[in-house]
């Protein structure tokens, strides 16, 4: 009879597939990392809130006479501060009469897969939504001008805050990119189920995905993009006698399998904050394929809803905004929506906006 606490094959099974699981999840994102161009993802400390930022500079008038003492120029940073890297807590649970039917290569590893999978997409779908909240948008008629212009905004918007693009990456929808690959000898890589093109155009990397709209070209510096993350390992967590699996010196994830008696199953948990952020808003190019049209006559919106501070316009997507009033008096507090202006109060008056919209053909 085996003494107790023996420690079993059982418990080096479930120890090695912990392990597994995090060390394949650590690989794909420093491969990602690779293509992004981050050096060194950022720990987040307690308490931290993350925040973007809109850069200024107003240059002096740089005709010095002899002697004189030369004037500053003015640089001034706006922060937008957002939502603390959220903890995400995931379960998964495989029965025991799932394993009996189609065996532990497929109930337990194909599941452990598509759980690895569907925990990388929840982080980039929403850095994919942010970057499409940058605020330096135009309009070209052609996608390869659009491409262009978008490596050539960030560049310039960068040049002027004094900061170096040593590299920029570019994000395109996939149908957009084969429309043109289709006529051009390039090749496309494939690495943690990313398409991407090296050195097209300027770019070191175009990211191909149908997270980004058909017509839309986004564009930033690698030095404007950061990984920040929470670590599962924290040792306050273990405190709750919450243990979970982490690996390297980077801990991105963790994860915990163990079973459940009761109910037959075994039970996958994993923990993870994770954020993929760009530090300059308005180094983030937004570039439309279609035809930059002004609607001169200032036109009428109502709220997207009741209580709505969201104003459609009835043109979109929009490149900036000329006038926006409330009633007679001018409204300065809003953000701009790629359909409409998002007010910071609501208005006493009728509003009506005159802007610059991407006509698409």
């Amino acid at each position: 009879m085996a003494k107790t606490n023996l420690i079993k094959k059982a418990n080096f099974t479930i120890a090695a597939r912990e392990v597994d699981f995090v060390t394949r999840f650590n690989k794909n994102w420093d491969a990602l990392r690779e293509i992004l161009g981050i050096m060194r993802p950022i720990r987040k400390a307690p308490g931290t809130v993350l925040t973007s930022s809109t850069a200024t500079v107003t240059l002096a008038d740089g005709a010095v006479g002899e002697g004189e003492e030369i004037p500053y120029s003015t640089v001034s940073i706006a922060p937008v501060a957002y939502a603390d890297v959220e903890i995400k807590k995931y379960a998964k649970a495989v029965s025991i009469e799932a394993v009996d039917k189609w065996g532990a290569a497929v109930a337990v590893e194909k599941t452990d897969d598509a759980f690895l999978n569907e925990l990388q997409t929840v982080v980039l779908d929403d850095f994919y939504d942010f970057m499409q909240t940058g605020s330096l948008v135009s309009a070209e008629t052609t996608f390869q001008m659009a491409v262009a212009m978008a490596i050539g905004n960030v560049t310039d918007k960068f040049k002027k805050m004094r900061r170096d693009a040593t590299s920029v990456v570019v994000w395109v929808n996939t149908l957009d990119a084969y429309r043109y690959l289709g006529a051009a000898d390039l090749t496309v890589q494939t690495q943690f189920g990313v398409q991407y093109v090296e050195n097209f155009m300027g770019a070191d990397r175009m990211i191909l995905t149908s997270e980004i709209p058909e017509g839309v070209v986004i564009a930033t510096p690698t030095e404007n993009i950061d990984l920040y993350y929470v670590d599962p390992g924290d040792s306050d967590f273990a405190k709750l006698g919450l243990q979970y699996t982490v690996q390297g010196e980077t801990n991105l994830i963790g994860f915990h399998a163990e079973g459940d008696y009761k109910h037959a199953v075994g039970e996958s948990f994993a923990l993870m904050g994770m954020k993929l952020w760009a530090e300059y808003l308005d180094a983030i190019a937004i570039v439309y394929v279609g035809t930059a049209t002004k609607v001169t006559t200032a036109e009428t919106i109502t709220a997207e809803a009741t209580g709505s501070l969201k104003y459609k316009t009835a043109h979109s997507p929009i490149i900036s905004v000329e006038e926006l009033k409330d009633g007679s008096t001018a409204i300065t507090d809003y953000t701009v929506e790629k359909d409409g202006v998002r007010l910071a109060s609501a208005p006493s008056g009728t509003v009506t906006v005159k802007y610059t919209y991407a006509a698409q053909s």
